[in-house]
């Protein structure tokens, strides 16, 4: 499960508030709430660790432990229940100079679910296991493959990654008639089998231990790819993760992009295809009707408060502050917000083109 682009920007924005918080000393308290755990036993854990903290020698370390707790547990009596995904609480006296106080205290209802349940109290908020979800851990396999070339390469989020290619020693096709047209084709045919046996041997060294691939997408011009998979050379283990194979135009990185638009039933809950969905209904309307979208800082904002906007597509490049302006106009409008990455086509045409775009509800001349 990979976050949404709205998801990753709010947490990020979120570690970037708690990372400039330290502690003077072991006070700063961290807990993390697994999903389908008992917030009440969350509670009377937190009401025992407020004894325990009387033990603390330096006062005002104790002082700023126990007073974080209580208001923790203060916060989390707002909770009806644990959120589906679990929860990630932050409280400390954040005052910038000793002997000050400011308790403050965070929570966020976590994008992906909470395994492990946490209590911890240091110099600086325990975030690593926020950090870890930003990290897009499910992956697919790529491979374009025909006579004479194959390229490897990673599906990671939005991002494709190359890994190795190579090339055959197929060579051409000749007129030579008689016998030596025959002795040809069994060279060409054992060159073939040669970048076939090697290109399997390749997918296995990259793909086959790889615990995060949901599946290898295979693509070519022809009927080639077709062999290459019917061979057997590719082993058992491998191929039981083909998902897909599909025709192209064309080889070695422009294939690989081809293939993932092709690939769009195969990945379309992925954030890639979303995001290319969306930004694609953007750019049909630009070519068709200008009237239906609107692009520029201005002129959305302008559409945003007259209530037009549909769909407002917002580039991750823009500072949070902007993010943050346009949002609070949308939602005063019930407009969708989308955070679009830069790690797509689309998502740097978007960037090109002011960062920020809509989908409008009805024409706006």
């Amino acid at each position: 499960m990979s976050l949404t682009e709205k998801q990753r920007h709010d947490l990020k924005k979120f570690l970037k508030e708690l990372e400039c918080h330290k502690g003077r000393h072991t006070e700063l308290v961290s807990v993390y709430i697994p999903q389908g755990y008992d917030m009440i036993k969350i509670i009377q854990h937190l009401d025992q660790e407020k004894g325990t903290a009387t033990n603390i020698k330096s006062t005002q370390t104790r002082n700023n432990v126990i007073d974080s707790l209580e208001k923790m547990t203060q916060h989390l009596k707002l909770f009806r229940r644990t959120p589906e995904n679990g929860l990630a609480v932050f409280a400390g006296n954040v005052a910038e100079r000793e002997g000050k106080q400011d308790f403050q205290v965070w929570s966020i209802e976590a994008p992906l679910p909470i395994k492990t349940r946490i209590y911890r109290c240091d110099k600086e908020f325990l975030l690593d296991i926020l950090r870890d979800m930003l990290d897009t851990k499910e992956v697919y396999g790529l491979v374009v493959v025909d006579r004479r070339d194959a390229i490897i390469a990673l599906l990671k989020g939005k991002s494709i990654i190359p890994l190795l290619k190579t090339h055959s020693e197929v060579p051409g096709k000749t007129k030579a008639g008689g016998q030596s047209a025959h002795r040809f084709e069994r060279i060409r045919e054992g060159a073939k089998i040669d970048h076939f046996k090697k290109v399997a041997e390749y997918m296995k060294e990259q793909f086959l231990h790889n615990k995060d691939l949901k599946g290898i997408i295979v693509g070519g011009p022809g009927p080639t790819k077709y062999d290459f998979v019917d061979t057997g050379y590719i082993t058992t283990e491998v191929r039981n993760k083909i998902i897909a194979i599909k025709d192209l135009s064309y080889t070695e990185e422009f294939g690989l992009q081809e293939l993932v638009d092709k690939s769009e039933d195969v990945l379309a809950q992925e954030g890639i295809m979303q995001e290319k969905r969306i930004m694609l209904r953007f750019f049909q309307g630009l070519a068709k009707s200008q009237s239906t979208v609107s692009y520029g800082e201005q002129e959305v904002m302008k559409c945003l408060k007259m209530g037009a906007v549909d769909q407002l597509l917002l580039s991750e490049e823009l500072d949070d502050a902007k993010i943050e302006e346009f949002e609070r106009e949308a939602k005063l409008v019930g407009t969708t917000v989308t955070i679009i990455s830069t790690e797509t086509r689309e998502g740097a045409q978007l960037k090109d083109m002011g960062k920020i775009a809509a989908i409008l509800r009805y024409g706006v001349q």
